[in-house]
């Protein structure tokens, strides 16, 4: 339709504008060299010194780069969008008026471009920036802090350190569980899911099931509820039963499909595990039951762990049983 072209030029025209205003900014940038030194000063003020004297650069051209990086990115060029965020936050000081939007859309545009490296690193930029900041009033910090909770799952779920990262930061950090126990208790799920399938994180299972507890009222799903019924009720079927609703939430959430198989693999070893403290002999057509297989695929399941060293115990096919080795128990058991 013609408004769609009009619509198109007008866009175009305005992009072409904005570029041509920054073209000393555009120079700079392709300037490998000049960027490389750029890069070593780390005052504000020096950094826009040697641009002054080197280059006919004018302080109000950020201005117009701010609104161009902008325009770009609801243009949907987000990788071009990052080099002006990237080059702004180089010059300018956080105490800009416009700091705080340019983080934000550096952010978004590395998420949006895939690049899980740099976004981790202005995730934590930007954290640092909320929670030092003495800009803020007590609800705007929520509010920061909130949204930088829900952007940050598009991080933890893609990054190879994010499992751990959104423990510390979500679990250990007492201003953003504040902020999730406040503000948006459905995030526990993500936390939950974080800690199953990160055997090397099982300490934080304690601290976890407290938050669970705590917040039970306001929030409740099958993850959350899975891991209440077997660490705090040790209600093995109730938690069988919601270990089969897992599949189903898994399946049908955008950050957590891709930890579907990890997921139930690990919750059957936490159903087994728990199972194996409390009794010494087990029949495998219950434990087949409590964790959701058929026996066969079940005595194959515990004969991988064994041979992986998880687990001290023997197989008696005769009677279909699993029997625990002497395990020495823990005071605190």
């Amino acid at each position: 339709p013609e408004s769609l072209k009009a619509r198109r030029n007008a866009v175009v025209a305005t992009l072409q504008e904005l570029q041509l205003e920054v073209s000393v900014i555009v120079t700079i940038m392709s300037n490998d060299e000049t960027m490389k030194q750029m890069e070593t000063m780390r005052d504000s003020k020096t950094l826009i010194q040697y641009l002054q004297t080197h280059f006919e650069f004018k302080l109000e051209l950020m201005e117009t780069l701010y609104k161009l990086a902008k325009y770009r990115y609801e243009c949907g060029n987000y990788s071009i969008a990052t080099s002006y965020l990237y080059f702004y936050m180089l010059v300018m000081p956080p105490t800009d008026k416009n700091y705080l939007n340019v983080m934000w859309g550096k952010l978004a545009s590395e998420i949006l471009v895939q690049n899980w490296d740099a976004a981790l690193e202005d995730l934590n930029k930007l954290r640092d920036f909320i929670d030092s900041s003495n800009n803020f009033s007590s609800l705007q910090l929520l509010q920061q802090r909130t949204w930088l909770i829900h952007w940050s799952l598009f991080v933890f779920f893609n990054h190879p350190k994010g499992r751990d990262n959104i423990i510390d930061m979500f679990l250990y950090r007492p201003h953003y569980l504040n902020a999730i126990q406040t503000m948006c208790p459905h995030i526990l799920r993500y936390l939950a899911t974080a800690v199953v399938i990160n055997r090397a994180r099982r300490s934080s299972l304690k601290d976890l099931v407290k938050v669970i507890q705590q917040e039970s009222y306001t929030y409740r799903d099958p993850i959350t509820e899975f891991i209440e019924h077997l660490y705090v009720n040790f209600d093995f079927e109730s938690a069988r039963q919601k270990l089969h609703e897992c599949q189903t939430v898994l399946f049908n959430d955008f950050f957590l499909i891709a930890c579907l198989d990890e997921f139930i693999e690990n919750a059957r070893l936490m159903i087994f595990e728990t199972f194996c403290r409390i009794h010494q002999c087990i029949s495998i057509q219950m434990l087949a039951e409590k964790l959701n297989m058929n026996p066969d695929e079940a005595e194959c399941w515990i004969v991988n762990l064994i041979r992986n060293a998880r687990l001290d115990a023997k197989i008696d096919s005769k009677l279909g049983h699993v029997v625990m080795g002497t395990q020495p128990a823990s005071p605190y058991q």
